[in-house]
C-alpha cells in the first residue's frame, strides 16, 4: 500500500517555490553596494603591494651599492633604466613591469652620493598619484613626489 502526503493548505491552493522578482532585485542591490565599497579598497591594497616591490628592489639595490663602494671606493651608475647589470641585479618582472629604476652617483661630491629612482608607469602610474616618484640616497633619505601630505605615508 502506497501512503501520499499532501501539504495541507488552505482552500486546496498551490504554493509556489522559489524567489520572486523583488527578492532577486534585493540580493542584486546588496551586492552592488557590496562590489562599489570593496573594488576600490582592492585597487588600493594592489598599488601598495606594487609600491612595497618596488621599495623592497630599492632597498636591495642600496644594499649592493655599499658592497660596490667598499670593493671599487665608488659607486656604481646603472647605464639605461632597468639595466642593474654592473651591481649584479635584474629588476625582478613584477617591480620592471610597474616601475622604471635607475640608479645614478656623484662621485665629485663629498662625500660621494648615489639616487635610487623608481618611476611609476602604465597604470601604477595612474593609481599612484599619491607617491608617485619614489627616491632613496645614500645616507638613507626617502622622498616622494606626490600628493600625500607625508614621506611617511608612502614608505
Amino acid at each position: 500500500m502506497k501512503v501520499e502526503l499532501k501539504e495541507k493548505t488552505p482552500m486546496n491552493i498551490t504554493r509556489q517555490r522559489g524567489f520572486t522578482l523583488i527578492e532577486l532585485m534585493i540580493t542584486v542591490a546588496v551586492i552592488g553596494i557590496l562590489a562599489a565599497v570593496a573594488y576600490p579598497s582592492y585597487t588600493q591594497y594592489i598599488v601598495r603591494t606594487k609600491r612595497s616591490a618596488a621599495q623592497s628592489f630599492m632597498y636591495s639595490v642600496a644594499n649592493k651599492q655599499e658592497q660596490y663602494m667598499l670593493d671599487k671606493r665608488s659607486y656604481a651608475t646603472a647605464a639605461t633604466a632597468n639595466d642593474l647589470s654592473i651591481l649584479n641585479l635584474t629588476v625582478p618582472a613584477d617591480v620592471a613591469s610597474n616601475y622604471g629604476i635607475t640608479v645614478s652617483s656623484d662621485m665629485t661630491s663629498t662625500p660621494p652620493s648615489y639616487l635610487i629612482t623608481a618611476v611609476p608607469s602604465g597604470a601604477q602610474a595612474a593609481n599612484d598619484a599619491k607617491c608617485a616618484t619614489l627616491t632613496l640616497d645614500q645616507v638613507g633619505t626617502k622622498t616622494k613626489s606626490g600628493t600625500a601630505s607625508a614621506v611617511s605615508a608612502c614608505w
